[in-house]
């Protein structure tokens, strides 16, 4: 026998998995919490990383000697970047994008400041998988729906009573 004819098909909606997570953010199961701390260290050391490869650009631009202007804009240039991936970052994992095109033309955006993508990251597996907050919420809301829809429909619907007519 197969694995399909053994294993029954679930009714109903299925939950949508998380990177490096599966589906194991609806109960938890198995390494989920050692998963979080490994890939909120992981997004710490990877910022780090990128911080110092940041630091030696700098540090080129400044042999260079290009003139401080150009100095301050590069340093003003990936604060800002980093702020607002952050912010997109950490909005991502509460909700769905309402204009999907504007996501994708920020999109450069946030690979330029990819330090603030990294840390919205790490600081949201602390708090959770990331996203597992709206996939969650998704999920329930769809096994409501789901379970409202069936029992409505339970029955046979010849033994039903039919109204009296006047």
């Amino acid at each position: 026998m197969s694995d399909e004819e053994q294993t029954p098909a679930k009714a109903g909606p299925q939950p949508e998995e998380i990177r490096f997570f599966g589906t194991t953010w609806v109960d938890h199961s198995g390494p989920y919490a050692l998963r979080r701390v490994g890939l909120a260290a992981g997004a710490l050391v990877a910022a780090v990383a990128a911080c110092f490869v940041l630091r030696f650009a700098y540090e080129g631009l400044q042999i260079a000697d290009v003139g401080g202007l150009v100095n301050v804009l590069v340093v003003i240039m990936f604060a800002v970047c980093s702020a607002i991936a952050f912010g997109k970052t950490w909005e991502g994992f509460l909700r769905r994008p309402a204009d999907p095109a504007r996501e994708e033309s920020l999109r450069s955006l946030k690979a330029i400041g990819f330090i603030g993508s990294l840390l919205a990251y790490a600081a949201r597996c602390f708090v959770e998988a990331p996203g597992e907050k709206l996939h969650r919420t998704e999920y329930e809301t769809a096994l409501a729906h789901h379970e409202k829809r069936r029992s409505s429909r339970t029955g046979n619907p010849s033994t039903r009573k039919k109204p009296k007519r006047k």
